[in-house]
Order: structure tokens, then C-alpha cells, then sequence
């Protein structure tokens, strides 16, 4: 088709302009090299720059970087401190063995931990581990490649590639009980393979720390070379002292073993703490306690890898340094001496049938002054039988019923509320309200019978009805046969003035004993609901029959008597030593003081007037005098009794018991020891025993402690 003259001139102005683009573009292709050119050799220059900077300017930093990576600093164990009595007779040491260790590289796989296992059986004598599972036996079956293979070869078509979760287990299962029937020394490179291959990366687990030869440890050290991570080092394990009595013992607690580890619930806390998964540490009691301070502190090893990441060579760098160790403030001699008290007098009366439903015996000694805890046993009975078993721990996690022995709490309470001000006089009588039993000392049962007693004698005789009267002075009202106590007797308010006064020594409130588990006692505080206490029950809390409290809580009230109103927390450990040169007790690192808790809020005159009263209660010449029995005592003690009627349920009957208690202090005018002993649950009233037991322990302390 000719084309018009209009497109002919359109297609000549189309081909002038590519031809002048054209002519453009080449003029355009050396500027653009050029450009390029200059871009490469500028970041050629930049890059030998930063070599040369890195090589010269930082080079002694990045060797020291690649060493690091060559190089791994690990941690072993050092031991516990010792823990000694208050005359400085260890009681806990360590009995420090040798060892065969294997520290496991991170480049170490089953097979080549087996290969080390079978090389190391030639060497020494690994006795059976019987608690050998069939995993771990099917564990070192697998470890061999051939074997392996085997196991491969057995899996179906699905299994190798439809389904890739746990591949190794799927190994296990092919595992054929016949293949796993091994020998004596198969049995033995077992058990080595189970322990190394528990080890995790660069940590270090004992092969064999049990009857290790010297010829055995000679003989690892000849091999080093040829055994990858394998050396031989110390360990150890604890060890108490022959002489060490069951009750004392039992304070001491226990340690977890290198199997248990980190305690699963405290794992994530420990861990932090720079501890490992298999490290032991306090399980219980003051090994518990005081981890911290026992605790030893690590050594630390350079361990070289080569090229393959296994251990070259390992090398120490810290060594490690054993745990402080803790003095108690328990002479292990009077703490003997105690417990034989309480095992002689108790075991009397459960052979005589009088304890037969009683569930135990405590008794607590402390230095009233300072918190110390001198002596502290207690012991736990089935009434099926007449064995009695060491409970020691009970003084701090078993509680009962106090009976009378609490009085000075509710006079303290008096006084608080202006009920009473001084030595003030009262009316013993028995208290009738309307609709309930009658309630009265136990001198004094008969209606009409009335009898003045200032509150000196009320402590001294052991007064309910002073008590009850006192608690109805704060309720605002006096006594008056048959009356009906007002609404505020069940209230949180009054329940409050009067627990609180006992709180203030110790009662009803933890004592902060530096031992962990301290049971607060059973205090019913469910204001508004079914189980509300109610007013009766607030005057039986007066003179302690409603709630509960621990041995130790009574202990610690008897010394915020004795040393005039101030609530000291009660201590078993009293400092913290290091080691000397060779390995013993040190220098003094921390003193373990009884903290201040309380001070009772009354005056030194009122105070005054209680310890008088717990000082007739042992000195007084009335036939009502509760606790003359001590005065024969070797050191002039004062004292309050306690008895309390409880009900404890047989084969679903209801039995009425008593418990019978007492706490104590002496001298009574310069006071150094104060105790508590509690009888609960027995078939009847047996005051004649707990004030022998007072005064047989108040004789001991006198004997092993040299005071008159």
C-alpha cells in the first residue's frame, strides 16, 4: 500500500531521532565505566582499610576472641561447711572420697561416649548400677553404629518418612528384648555410658566416686591422653558424728543427692544462681536454711577443645574453696540430756496407759536473753502400740491447746484496756452464764462459793474466773449469775485485744525461728460465717482453751517473761565461720543475733506484778499453789502451769483428754534458761509429770552449764 505524504514524513522523523539517540548513547558508554571503575576501586579501599584496621588496630582483640572459642571455663563442686554444736564438736562433716570424673565436650556424640566407656572398663572396676532400666541398656545398645543401623532398618516405610517426631524413641521400640541380655562387663560399660551420657555440654559428672583405687586413679592419669574429658578429682559426701542423737539430728536436715539435684521447685531460683541441675543442696531444716553460707564455692577449669570440639586438655584456674561453716547455739551434751528427760517421763506414761491416746511429748529450752535455743526434742506415740519415735520437728509444726499457762496474756490484755490496772482484787467464782455450762477454776466449782484474789494470786493459784472476769470487764459489763454476754463478745474487735496482747509474747504469731515450716498454731478468725467463734469461746480463750499453739511459741512467751516484756526471735544457729588453713572452724564471718519482735505494751510495773505472780506459783505456801513442785528445783525457778480438757475422736467416739503443760524460767531473778514443756491428750490430769520434767531440765542446765 503507498503510503500518504503526511506518514512518509511522520517514519523519516522517527528514523532521524534513533539515529540521533543512538549517537547520544555512545557518547555516554566511557563516562559510565569510568563511574563503575571509581565505585570498585573505592570499596577495594575501604575493604583493605578495615582488614588493616582489624589486623593491626584490633588484632590482639580478636585472637583473644578466637581463643575464647577454643577455650571453655568449667565448674566443679567443692564442699559443704561444717556445721559444729555449741562447744565446737562438728556434728556434720564431709568424708571426702576419689574420684574418676568426665566432663563431656559439646561435640560428643552417643557413639563416640560409648567408645570412651568400653576403653575406660579396662582400666578400672565399675561395679553394676542394679538400678539399670531396660531404657538405659537399650540406650548403650543403640549406641553403636552397627546396632544403629539395625534399628534403622526396621522401621517401616512410614515411619522413616511420613512421620519424624520422636525418631529416636521409634529407635528405641525396634530395640528386641534379646538383644539387650548382656553380660557382666557388658552390664559394666552400661553402667559408665549411662553416667556419661547423662552429662550434659562441658558439665562434669563422677564416673565412679566409691572405693576408687590408687592404682585406679594412677592409671586414668597415665591414659589422659587417650581418654577425652576423663581425670580424676575429689568428692565427697556427708558424714555425722557417731554421738549424734536422733533429735539433733533431725534439726540438721539433709541434703539432696547428685541424682535428685536442684529441688524442682526451687530449680528456676538456684539456677539463677549460678548453680547446676545436679548440684546437691539443702533439702531440710538448717542444711535448708543455711544454703547460702554452706553452700562451697565452685572451682573453676580451663578445658581446650581442638578443631573437633573435643576436650584437649583441662587445666585449673580457681580452686574451689569449701562453705562456711555454723556453730549452733545447742550443746549437743544438754541437748542429750533433754531428750533423755522427756523419753524417760514420757515413755512412763505411755507404759502406764495414760498417754495411750496422746499423739506426743515437746519440750523447748532457750536462753530468754538472747534467743538462743538450748535444747528443743519432742517425741510422737501411736496409740496402737507403746513405741514412742523421736518428733523433734513437732515443737515447731505441732499445736495444742495451751490451758492456764497463757494468763499472762490475758492480764497483759487487762491492762491494755484499762480492765484492771495493777495488783488489783477480784472475785473467784464460778461463771454461770445463761444457757451454757458453768466455768470456773478448778479449786472452785460450787455456785455461791466466792473468794477475793488479787491478780499475783490469781497467777499463782491459776484463777479461771479471774480471767473470765477480765474479759467481761473489757466487754464493758460485771458478772452477774445467768446473764447473757453481749453481742461485742463475738466480734473481731474484742476477739483482737485479746489475741493481740498474746501475740505480743509469741502466741498466735510465728516466733521466726531460723527453721523453715514453723506452724503459726490454729487461730479461728472466720468472722461472719457457720464457723464464727463466739463469745462463750472468748472466754474460754482466756484461759487457753479455744485456740492452738506450738511448744516453741510457749517457749518463746515464757522467755518474754522472764526477761521483762521484750519478744526475742528464737535461733538454732549462732555464726557463721570460715576455715581455717587447714580446712576447720575459722574466723568469725557473721554473729547470728535474736531479732527484736515485740515488746509487750504494759509497764515495768505491771510486768512486775505478772512475774511476781509466776514466782508465787512456784514459791507460795497455799494449798492452791500450782507449781510448788519446782521449788526443790537447783536453780530458784518461777513458773504457770496449764491444763486444758480436749476431746480427740476414737473409732469415732468422742474421748476426753487433758493437756497438760508448763512453762518455766530461771533463775528467777536473773533469768537464763526458759522452757516449755507439753503433754497433750493424756487419759487424765498429770501436772506431777510436766513439773518434774521442768525441774529435771532446769537441773541439767544448771549441771551442763555450771550456773548457781
Amino acid at each position: 500500500m503507498k503510503l500518504t505524504n503526511p506518514f512518509k514524513k511522520f517514519f523519516e522523523k522517527l528514523k532521524l531521532a534513533d539515529e540521533s539517540g543512538r549517537n547520544q548513547n555512545k557518547s555516554h558508554i566511557p563516562f559510565r565505566l569510568n563511574f563503575l571503575f571509581f565505585i570498585i576501586f573505592a570499596l577495594f579501599v575501604i575493604l583493605v582499610t578495615r582488614l588493616g584496621y582489624l589486623q593491626i588496630v584490633e588484632g590482639d582483640k580478636m585472637k583473644a576472641e578466637m581463643k575464647a572459642s577454643t577455650t571453655i571455663t568449667v565448674k566443679e563442686n567443692a564442699p559443704r561447711g561444717v556445721i559444729y554444736d555449741a562447744k565446737g564438736t562438728a556434728l556434720v562433716n564431709n568424708t571426702g572420697n576419689s574420684a574418676i570424673t568426665f566432663t563431656r565436650s559439646n561435640m560428643m556424640q552417643s557413639e563416640d561416649i560409648l567408645e570412651l566407656a568400653i576403653e575406660l572398663n579396662k582400666l578400672i572396676d565399675v561395679p553394676v548400677d542394679e538400678s539399670l532400666t531396660t531404657r538405659d541398656k537399650k540406650d548403650y545398645w543403640l549406641a553403636d553404629l552397627k546396632n544403629r543401623k539395625k534399628a534403622e532398618e526396621r522401621l517401616s516405610f512410614k515411619e522413616k518418612n511420613l512421620d519424624n517426631t520422636n525418631e529416636y524413641q521409634k529407635l528405641v521400640d525396634k530395640v528386641k528384648d534379646s538383644e539387650i541380655q548382656l553380660d557382666e562387663e557388658q552390664l559394666k560399660v552400661a553402667t559408665i555410658f549411662k553416667r556419661m551420657n547423662a552429662a550434659s555440654a562441658l558439665s562434669t559428672v563422677f564416673v565412679k566416686n566409691e572405693g576408687v583405687t590408687k592404682e585406679e586413679l594412677a592409671v586414668v592419669a597415665e591414659h589422659a591422653s587417650d581418654l577425652p574429658g576423663v581425670s580424676t578429682g575429689i568428692d565427697w559426701d556427708r558424714s555425722y558424728n557417731d554421738d549424734l542423737d536422733g533429735s539433733l539430728k533431725s534439726i540438721l536436715g539433709t541434703i539432696t543427692t547428685e541424682k535428685e539435684g536442684l529441688p524442682a521447685e526451687e530449680a528456676d531460683e538456684l539456677l539463677k544462681k549460678g548453680y547446676a541441675r545436679n548440684d546437691r543442696v539443702g533439702k531440710s531444716y538448717l542444711e535448708k536454711q543455711y544454703e547460702e553460707q554452706l553452700q562451697g564455692k565452685k572451682g573453676e577449669y580451663k578445658v581446650t577443645l581442638n578443631q573437633n570440639g573435643n576436650i584437649e586438655k583441662q587445666e585449673e584456674i580457681k580452686k574451689g574453696e569449701k562453705g562456711s561453716n555454723i556453730v549452733l547455739t545447742i550443746n549437743s551434751d544438754f541437748q542429750k540430756k533433754v531428750e533423755d528427760i522427756l523419753k524417760k517421763h514420757y515413755q512412763g506414761l505411755v507404759d502406764s496407759g495414760v498417754a495411750k491416746y496422746s499423739p506426743g511429748a515437746y519440750a523447748v529450752a532457750v536462753n530468754p536473753n538472747t534467743g538462743e535455743v538450748l535444747a528443743m526434742t519432742g517425741f510422737t506415740h501411736d496409740s496402737s502400740s507403746k513405741e514412742i519415735e523421736e518428733n523433734t520437728l513437732g515443737t515447731i509444726t505441732s499445736a495444742f491447746e495451751p490451758g492456764s499457762v497463757v494468763k499472762a496474756g490475758t492480764i497483759t490484755a487487762g491492762y491494755q484496756t484499762g480492765a484492771i490496772t495493777g495488783n488489783d482484787t477480784l472475785i473467784d467464782q464460778p461463771i454461770k452464764l445463761s444457757g451454757t455450762a458453768l466455768k470456773g477454776s478448778i479449786y472452785n466449782k460450787s455456785l455461791g462459793t466466792q473468794i477475793p484474789v488479787n491478780t499475783v494470786k490469781a497467777l499463782e493459784w491459776s484463777s479461771n474466773a479471774y480471767m473470765m472476769q477480765i474479759v467481761l470487764r473489757m466487754l464493758g459489763v460485771q458478772y452477774q449469775q445467768n446473764m447473757t454476754l453481749p453481742e461485742s463478745a463475738s466480734s473481731k474487735e474484742m476477739y483482737d485485744k485479746l489475741r493481740n496482747a498474746f501475740a505480743e509474747y509469741g502466741m498466735g504469731v510465728k516466733t521466726q525461728i531460723d527453721l523453715p515450716n514453723e506452724s503459726p498454731g490454729l487461730i479461728n478468725d472466720q468472722f461472719g460465717t457457720d464457723n464464727a467463734p463466739g463469745g462463750g469461746n472468748l472466754l474460754d480463750l482466756s484461759f487457753g482453751q479455744y485456740d492452738t499453739y506450738t511448744p516453741m511459741q510457749l517457749a518463746q512467751y515464757a522467755a518474754t517473761v522472764a526477761n521483762g516484756g521484750t519478744r526475742i526471735a528464737p535461733h538454732v544457729v549462732k555464726g557463721i565461720y570460715g576455715n581455717n588453713d587447714s580446712g576447720g572452724l575459722g574466723k568469725l564471718q557473721q554473729e547470728i543475733t535474736g531479732k527484736k519482735l515485740d515488746q509487750v505494751n504494759i509497764t515495768a510495773e505491771q510486768m512486775g506484778i505478772i512475774k511476781q505472780g509466776f514466782y508465787q506459783a512456784v514459791h507460795g505456801s497455799d494449798p492452791y499453789t500450782t507449781a510448788k513442785d519446782l521449788a526443790s528445783a537447783k536453780l530458784d525457778p518461777a513458773a504457770k502451769t496449764g491444763t486444758a480438757e480436749t476431746v480427740v475422736s476414737v473409732n469415732g467416739q468422742a474421748v476426753n483428754t487433758i493437756n497438760s503443760n508448763i512453762v518455766a524460767y530461771a533463775p528467777h531473778d536473773n533469768p537464763q534458761i526458759a522452757i516449755s514443756v507439753m503433754l497433750p491428750n493424756l487419759d487424765e490430769e498429770h501436772d506431777d509429770t510436766n513439773k518434774a520434767i521442768a525441774k529435771d531440765i532446769i537441773n541439767a542446765f544448771a549441771e551442763t552449764y555450771g550456773v548457781q
